[in-house]
């Protein structure tokens, strides 16, 4: 589990980082060009990291979009942020349903902030690790319908929020999804593998893993990684769209379908949270783990 913050930061930076054409499919995306300076104060100045809209077509549903440059990387304060979002919407009762989305064109989210597991305290890794177990929980065990617009790559991180959500409409064209840790040598959290097993099945879930595989947009398809594709300008509208067709379904039935197929997955982490939090917590506070982070911040800079 503590495996998947090193996959979330550390493949997102190397995204960021290189140009080669095979390994990094944000070679077209404007924040390449980004300088560590720029990017690392991206992360620790404060902002509003979530913009909640009501939306003027669809009565009962709002728009949940990411606003934390330059990747929607997962920071305490943005899952923090998230999980309030969705609680004070859970909690007005005309509310029905909500979109989640990016409001940068090309990227979900990227996944985990590498600058939260560096030279971080045990209290604050803790923290920073619970904070990111509420998100999912409210997220994935949410009375709301949620759909994800997934209007560019999401790998890792970004993966499982996707998942997580009831429906998934993803952008068209050279955009990947996956949950791709043991590329970086490291194994996903238990959580992580459970949600890909009920989205895809066992047997592709098993393959997925182990290879660290990231599906293209047609891949993710195929495998039933998401639900459908549109093209990438109009991903929220096609959104939308399907919205419509879930709110015609009456909430309490839906409701109830929905935690019993998500019950058992919910309660296997609630009842292992202390000791997940224990083992990321002491897994990324190894010295060998920190020189690792150390020495692949430095050489950011030099890029």
């Amino acid at each position: 589990m503590s495996s998947k913050s090193l996959v979330y930061s550390m493949y997102a930076w190397r995204l960021l980082s290189r140009g080669r054409h095979m390994c990094n499919p944000f070679r077209n995306w404007q924040a390449t060009t980004t300088s560590f300076t720029q990017i690392k104060r991206s992360y620790t100045e404060r902002a509003n990291y979530i913009h909640v809209e009501n939306d003027e077509q669809l009565k009962g549903v709002s728009l949940l979009k990411f606003d934390n440059k330059p990747v929607n990387g997962l920071s305490k304060d943005f899952l923090i942020e998230l999980d309030m979002a969705l609680e004070k919407l859970e909690n007005n009762p005309t509310c029905r349903g909500v979109i989640l989305t990016s409001a940068f064109p090309k990227i979900f989210s990227a996944g985990l902030d590498i600058f939260e597991m560096y030279q971080k305290s045990p209290d604050y890794t803790n923290a920073f690790w619970r904070s990111l177990q509420n998100m999912w929980l409210r997220l994935y065990g949410s009375r709301l319908i949620t759909i994800a617009a997934i209007n560019g790559h999401s790998p890792a991180g970004g993966a499982l929020m996707a998942m997580s959500c009831d429906y998934r409409i993803m952008a068209s064209g050279p955009y990947t999804i996956g949950l791709n840790e043991t590329l970086l040598g490291i194994v996903a959290p238990f959580w992580f593998m459970d949600v890909m097993t009920n989205t895809i099945g066992h047997r592709k879930t098993e393959i997925s893993l182990q290879l660290g595989k990231l599906y293209s947009s047609d891949e993710a398809l195929k495998i039933g990684l998401v639900d459908m594709l549109a093209e990438e300008n109009e991903v929220l509208d096609v959104a939308k769209v399907h919205m419509k067709q879930w709110l015609k379904i009456p909430d309490y039935a839906r409701e109830i379908s929905k935690q019993m197929m998500r019950k058992k997955t919910i309660d296997k982490l609630r009842s292992r949270q202390e000791e997940d939090i224990a083992y990321f917590t002491k897994f990324i506070q190894k010295d060998s783990i920190q020189l690792s982070l150390g020495k692949y911040l430095e050489s950011l800079k030099k890029k």
